[in-house]
Order: structure tokens, then C-alpha cells, then sequence
């Protein structure tokens, strides 16, 4: 098996503002999706939406080792990783909310959202459905020769698709500099990922030579620290890299998924919140290195709920799309 270790070491030292920021990042995207969830529970969101809440670390340490110009493409769990990338709340829940305001002018919704300007080539409602479009991604910046990379997040259900195998044969054939991110949550929907995926996760990547690295994806600078240097040795031309995040969902499948105890215990959730909380894993660790005191991180909180909350407001308030632009950017 090749590791990140073996590979160019090119993460640089990460100061106190940087892991801040990513407190912040990880607040913001945590009290988001708090926001989702109240928005669907009073019947003022069309549809369903999958929380990403427990899982932060993950899009937060990809994102922050990329540039801003580079590339990602998300799932139908995303709010997170398009946060990360840049994106606005107000804007994103505009987009929830079906308003004109929104990302994609209301008419993507929860699944669908896209935001080019950050990067952000969109989430995805099928499993597996953005890895082909991330691997095009990475061959247009290789043959640009734009030093971008694009990173492909999908959960561990996506592992079961043959299209992700398609194109990891060809980004290693061609040196291409995109990064399989596999966020392992544990469960396809309702299933334990071990009644649905056979072998080794890391095989199927070093399989086709492609370097593979497993870490704790509660932890944000363990995952800051091995994106950074595979998203490093992909932009100097050494080809693909598959990171496997492993994770863990605090609510349900879906917003409507509120009685788990059938294929998952109490018990369960409740030790990976008190245990393995990336929020509080992080905060834990800044104050043990001095780096922050409870009143920054307090004051933190508090600046990204009134931000939330603004961008909440924003978004009821905000207009639907005119009716005469139900044909307008449809393609299909």
C-alpha cells in the first residue's frame, strides 16, 4: 500500500489564524445545518436535505489546503463541502428555499447546488454522479496546464459504482491531478457500509497504483494535513490520490430520517458525539496549545449565529423566481 508518507512532504506549518479560521468554518457549517433542519421541521423548505453535521472536519481540512481557483464537486450531502469552498450561507439558503436569490436561482435546491465562482462545479443527487465531472475538471486544468487540482467527494454507498472505477483507471493513466475523497459515514442510507462493500477500501485505489491514505475524519488537522500533501503532489503532476475520511453522521439519512434506533443505536450516536466531535476536538486542542482561550471561541460562535441567522432571514424574505423563467437554464 503507498501512503501519503511515502509521498512529497509539502504541508506547510499551520499558524493559530489558520486553525481559527477552520474552528470557524466548521461552526458555521455545524449551526447551518442546525438552521436546515429548524427550516424543515416548520414546513418552510420544499423537500428533503441531508445534514452534514458531525462530518465538518472533512470538507473543512479538504477545502482549506486548496486554492481558491481549484476545483471541487460535492454529493447529496454538500451544504458542507460548499460552505467550505466559499460559498454564502444567504445565498445557499435561498437556494434551499426555492428563491431567486439562490445559487442556482431556486431551481437546484438542497442536491444541486453550484457555485463556479468558488470552484464549486456542484453537488450531485445520484451516488457517484460528480466523479466523472471532477476527473474532466482535472483533465481540462492538465491539458490548460493551470496547476489546478479538483477534489471529488463522495460517500462510501459511491463505492459501489463501476463509473468511480472508469475513471480512476484513466486519472491514473493520465496523471491526472484529482483527489477521491471518500467520506465514510458508516451507513449506505440505512445499511452498515460491511453488509454492502466487499474488501479493502484502500485496495480498490492502490489497485490501479493510485496512492491511498485513511484518516481519522474527526479530526480537521489530521485531514488538513494529509489533503494538503496529496493535493500538493497532485498539482506538481504526480497524478491521482484517494483519501478515505472516516466519519460519522449525527442525524439521519435525511432530514425526515428521525427514528435510526433500527439499524443504529442510541448508544452509538451518542458516543460518537461525546467522543469523537470534531468541533470539540479542535477546541479542546487550542486551548491545550495556548492558542485559544473559551472567550475566543465563545466570541466565535457567537459572530457566525448572528451571521446564520442573518442569512436565514435573508432568505425568507427574499422573492421566488418569476414564473416566465421556468424554461430559463434547463438543459436537459
Amino acid at each position: 500500500m503507498t501512503t501519503v508518507a511515502q509521498q512529497p512532504q509539502a504541508a506547510a506549518s499551520v499558524g493559530a489564524e489558520a486553525w481559527l479560521r477552520m474552528y470557524r468554518q466548521m461552526i458555521s457549517i455545524r449551526l447551518f445545518e442546525e438552521q436546515v433542519n429548524d427550516l424543515y421541521t416548520r414546513a418552510l423548505m420544499p423537500g428533503l436535505a441531508h445534514l452534514y453535521i458531525g462530518e465538518e472536519a472533512v470538507a473543512v481540512g479538504v477545502c482549506q489546503a486548496l486554492r481558491p481557483d481549484d476545483y471541487i464537486t460535492s454529493t447529496h450531502r454538500g451544504h458542507g463541502h460548499c460552505l467550505a469552498k466559499g460559498a454564502s450561507p444567504d445565498r445557499m439558503f435561498a437556494e434551499l428555499l426555492g428563491k431567486e436569490a439562490g445559487y442556482c436561482r431556486g431551481k437546484g435546491g438542497s442536491m444541486h447546488i453550484a457555485d463556479p465562482a468558488t470552484g464549486n462545479l456542484g453537488a450531485n443527487a445520484i451516488v457517484a454522479g460528480s466523479v466523472g465531472i471532477a476527473t474532466g475538471a482535472a483533465f481540462s486544468a492538465k491539458r490548460l496546464g493551470n496547476g489546478r487540482v479538483c477534489v471529488c467527494f463522495f460517500g462510501e454507498g459511491a463505492l459501489g459504482q463501476g463509473s468511480l472505477y472508469e475513471v480512476m483507471n484513466l486519472a491514473q493513466l493520465w496523471k491526472l491531478p484529482v483527489i477521491y475523497v471518500c467520506e465514510n459515514n458508516l451507513y449506505n442510507e440505512y445499511t452498515h457500509f460491511s453488509e454492502t462493500t466487499a474488501g479493502d477500501i484502500m485496495g480498490r485505489a492502490t489497485a490501479f497504483g493510485i496512492p491511498a491514505e485513511s484518516v481519522d475524519g474527526q479530526d480537521v488537522r489530521a485531514v488538513y494535513r494529509a489533503a494538503s500533501q496529496l493535493i500538493e503532489r497532485a498539482r506538481l503532476g504526480n497524478g491521482p490520490a484517494f483519501l478515505v475520511c472516516n466519519t460519522y453522521r449525527y442525524h439521519g439519512h435525511h432530514v425526515g430520517d428521525i427514528n435510526r434506533e433500527y439499524y443504529r443505536s442510541k448508544e452509538e450516536e451518542q458516543r460518537w458525539k461525546a467522543e469523537h466531535d470534531p468541533l470539540k476536538l479542535l477546541s479542546r486542542w487550542l486551548a491545550e496549545q495556548g492558542l485559544a482561550a473559551p472567550a475566543d471561541l465563545e466570541r466565535i460562535h457567537s459572530e457566525v449565529k448572528k451571521e446564520i441567522e442573518a442569512a436565514v432571514n435573508f432568505a425568507i424574505a427574499a422573492p421566488y423566481p418569476s414564473p416566465d423563467e421556468v424554461e430559463q437554464d434547463i438543459y436537459a
